[in-house]
């Protein structure tokens, strides 16, 4: 691998291949977009239901979080591919590997936002009560508006992993820069290593700006709640 990575010319016949890579990095990139709008959706949808007062809703989205979170997303990938045409579905390998992988991510994105929804202090949830607000009226005017500061972090840290996860689409032909990669360095005297190694920076550019905006933005959070409550311990100090 490593004599691959310092062969120039198999530096040569990658770039001059270029285009090829850059339309598999468009369709990642369509695939994460796609994939987490319905993560998100899912997310906020079964987050919700995880919160709700009635015990019903509470287990429907338990079972979907808990099978979906300990089941590895290849044999849920394979199951939808291979399996549902027997049922009469049949999916193009792209729109598979988007639903499984946004369904996936969606599993984990609920418990995000439950737990962002279980940190608001239950005193707003019996104040917004008290004033005649729905459960749903509550949620998405009072809850959720905060909640979306504190889950913010935890989030774009889960994109980030459903943008590593499109990679499995490489596993159905679903035409992503993995699955593109892979079938150029074998048509391509085996040049395995240039075209991995390019395939791990283009995914290190799309992932690492989210990352590190992510950890600071959480930084920034933890320097706010330490300057709030130095202000209120100076504020009582004061009033002592």
């Amino acid at each position: 691998m490593i004599e691959q990575i310092l062969t120039p010319w198999r530096w040569q016949n990658l770039f001059a291949d270029w285009p090829v890579l850059l339309r598999a990095f468009v369709v990642t990139l369509e695939a994460a977009v796609l994939a987490l709008l319905l993560a998100l959706l899912l997310g906020i949808v079964f987050g919700l239901m995880s919160s709700a007062h009635h015990r019903l809703p509470r287990a429907i989205a338990r079972v979907y979080v808990e099978f979906f979170q300990n089941t590895p997303l290849m044999i849920q990938l394979f199951f939808v591919f291979f399996a549902l045409p027997y049922a009469g579905v049949s999916l193009n390998s792209f729109t598979c590997g988007v639903l499984c992988v946004g369904i996936y991510t969606g599993a984990y994105i609920s418990e995000v936002v439950r737990a962002g929804i279980e940190s608001i202090p239950k005193g707003q949830f019996e104040a917004a009560h008290s004033q005649g607000f729905t459960y749903l009226q509550t949620m998405t005017l009072i809850i959720l508006p905060q909640t979306v500061k504190i889950i913010l972090p935890p989030l774009v840290n889960q994109c980030v992993n459903l943008i590593k996860n499109t990679s499995v689409l490489a596993m159905i032909a679903g035409g992503d820069l993995m699955y593109v990669a892979n079938n150029w360095a074998t048509n391509g005297n085996a040049s395995y290593g240039p075209a991995y190694l390019i395939a791990g920076v283009l995914y290190f550019c799309l992932c690492f700006p989210l990352s590190t905006w992510a950890r600071r933005y959480e930084e920034k959070l933890k320097g706010q709640d330490v300057q709030r409550v130095t202000a209120d311990s100076a504020g009582k100090e004061a009033t002592v």
